[in-house]
């Protein structure tokens, strides 16, 4: 009798440094005990994220395959050869949701194309938390990752969005390189009408949490550091 397939699971995994057991469920913990193979975006931080929630899992028998932009896509679909031996695999995500604003989602399309089964598991993502406590449209809204650098660009982007939203009643949302979250605050509070919403959530699951939505004109009269913390920035129009 043939051996059943193995799957790829999509494992999610923390958003900060709390411990993984407060935000995961114990289904994640289960998957992570019962593999071998994982795909990674970063194999040291992959091991902590698997010790920390599998400590007595031997580290000297895991095997990680290093997904980053250098990664070949033929050896990634190499790795999933493992499925066809029965064996199953993990892609971890470096922070978060596997495959949602994370490397990742070119391993999944690979999956259905030879007929893998993807199982996703239940895990923090910082969009869908940010778009749930914001208060703002939560049955329309669009994903945008990052905008654009330079700044003229980054404002004329802005008020194109601003009039999508307000054209669709669509919530936009956005993320920016946290050292740079600052300057696009900026530009948001300058670039915005005033009774626009912004929402900000930076550091989400964490004790450090801070998640706030306020018009322009009364995020105009905060001093709000963001600097190095991951964020995410949603706009409404009205």
């Amino acid at each position: 009798m043939q051996a059943e397939s193995g799957k790829l699971y999509l494992i999610p995994t923390t958003l900060g440094d709390n411990e993984p057991m407060q935000v995961l469920p114990v289904t994640v913990q289960s998957t992570v005990m019962q593999l071998q193979y994982f795909f990674v975006e970063n194999e040291k931080s992959a091991r902590r994220f698997i010790k920390a929630i599998a400590p007595q899992k031997a580290q000297n028998e895991l095997i990680l395959f290093i997904l980053n932009k250098y990664a070949d896509i033929k050896e990634s679909s190499n790795f999933l050869d493992n499925c066809a031996k029965g064996i199953s695999v993990g892609l971890l995500s470096e922070a978060g949701t596997p495959a949602i604003a994370d490397p990742g989602a070119h391993v999944v399309m690979m999956a259905h194309e030879r007929n893998i089964k993807v199982v996703p598991l239940v895990g923090p993502s910082s969009i869908v938390l940010a778009m749930m406590s914001s208060g703002l449209n939560g049955q329309n809204f669009a994903f945008n990752g990052y905008l654009p650098i330079e700044s003229n660009t980054r404002k004329a982007a802005i008020k194109d969005f601003e009039k999508t939203s307000k054209l669709k009643n669509q919530a936009q949302i956005f993320i920016e390189t946290p050292y740079r979250n600052n300057q696009l605050l900026d530009d948001l509070k300058k670039t915005l009408n005033e009774t626009t919403y912004l929402c900000v959530a930076s550091e989400l699951t964490l004790d450090s949490e801070y998640i706030k939505t306020l018009q322009i004109k009364d995020w105009k009269r905060l001093e709000t550091d963001l600097h190095k913390k991951p964020a995410i920035f949603i706009l409404q129009g009205f």
